[in-house]
């Protein structure tokens, strides 16, 4: 369905996407991942058309993306999109009618989804009434009415309660019993274990980990070990029989050196009320944090502390750079004209007027260039957790 080959993205001297191929099949459910600023949302709106890739490849069934594609793609930003003064009917009915389906047609499955979410008594509220979960619902009931066979979903579960987060996860479990490919970013871990294939984890941009969720448990999980229990279990970061270390409230996941010396550390474990020591696939939330965080050790050892840099100052991006020097030599000119004629005494008006107005159109062109970096930027770091 759907195939992205090394694919690249920047934005000014900010590498978002850098090399990051995937594979995405109808029938599957693939995790995106990384931690926040990783590139996730920047690589989905590239793989949609919604911004161009400075390289790569990207096909749905072996073509390039055509504007006809955008009627088979379901898409769910992470940032609200909705009308907020409109009512939750109307909004839902112009969004399939950009997608091509008349209000005749979509009406009764607006309605439907509506009834499913728990949302039919809101059909005539405005947007702005409903709580963020509910707004959330209905952008995901916008991403579906369609029929898309590729659902892509930017922070699906953001916003809803675990209830609605169940209903959620069967509603993405019953399309993709009806063929749908699905791609969706989240950060909540145990979601992306209990429902995907496949997963693909980016960090800086680069991707850092992928291949099927068994085969990834399997990499990772040799050593791994979960004990539950009361009592403080900080001292198991120090253990020597420990190489990382997951420690939580009452729980803890743990790789050791060498899964065979586990009875020696059940014998370190005499503080701790036990009530559960087992060998354990880890955790996906455990790999993540393996992969992408800092390792136990580096933590206490001196050459890895946080020192005090000196803040160094980004370049000047191209465009600002061009309109500063034409602002520059369109002052420096206007100056040596005033000063030339005022040396004359032979002060023109209309020479001074085409002066300040050459003057004020390039103070407007480099305030227009700033404001658009600044607005890529802020697009960059703050639309992309991810």
């Amino acid at each position: 369905m759907l195939k992205v080959t090394s694919l690249r993205k920047t934005f000014d001297t900010v590498v978002a996407v850098d090399g990051v191929s995937l594979e995405v099949q109808r029938g599957e459910l693939f995790g995106l991942l990384g931690p926040n600023g990783a590139g996730k949302t920047t690589m989905i709106r590239t793989v949609l058309n919604i911004i161009a890739p400075d390289s790569g490849t990207i096909t749905f069934d072996g073509k390039p993306f055509s504007p006809e594609m955008w009627n088979i793609i379901g898409y769910l930003p992470e940032e609200r999109g909705l009308y907020r003064k409109s009512k939750v009917i109307s909004t839902i009915l112009y969004f399939a009618a950009l997608k091509g389906i008349s209000e005749r047609d979509a009406k009764p499955i607006a309605y439907q989804w509506l009834d499913r979410f728990g949302l039919k008594e809101s059909a005539h509220r405005k947007v702005e009434e409903l709580s963020k979960g509910n707004q959330q619902k209905v952008q995901i009931i916008i991403s579906l009415l369609h029929r898309p066979q590729l659902l892509t979903l930017d922070e699906p579960f953001a916003g809803l309660d675990p209830v609605n987060q169940i209903l959620l996860k069967d509603v993405l479990l019953e399309l993709r019993q009806q063929n749908v490919a699905i791609i969706f970013s989240t950060h909540q871990m145990e979601q992306v274990e209990k429902m995907c294939d496949n997963i693909c984890l980016i960090n800086k941009g680069k991707p850092v980990l992928s291949g099927s969720l068994r085969e990834v448990k399997k990499k990772y999980g040799t050593n791994s070990l979960r004990i539950e229990y009361e009592g403080d279990g900080e001292f198991l970061k120090r253990s020597p029989l420990v190489k990382r270390a997951d420690v939580y409230q009452n729980y803890a996941e743990l790789e050791l050196v060498d899964i065979h010396k586990s009875r020696e550390l059940l014998s370190e474990l005499d503080e701790l009320d036990l009530r559960k020591f087992e060998i354990i696939e880890p955790s996906l939330n455990s790999i993540f944090l393996h992969v992408v965080g800092p390792s136990p050790t580096a933590e206490d050892s001196p050459a890895t502390r946080p020192r005090m840099v000196r803040p160094t100052r980004a370049p000047m991006d191209g465009r600002v750079r061009k309109e500063l020097i034409s602002l520059v030599l369109t002052s420096v000119i206007g100056v040596f004209l005033l000063v030339f004629m005022t040396g004359k005494m032979d002060v023109s008006w209309p020479i001074i007027g085409v002066l300040l107005a050459a003057v004020g159109i390039s103070v407007f062109r480099f305030t227009r260039a700033k404001r658009q970096v600044e607005t890529e930027r802020r697009r960059l770091e703050g639309g992309q957790r991810g």
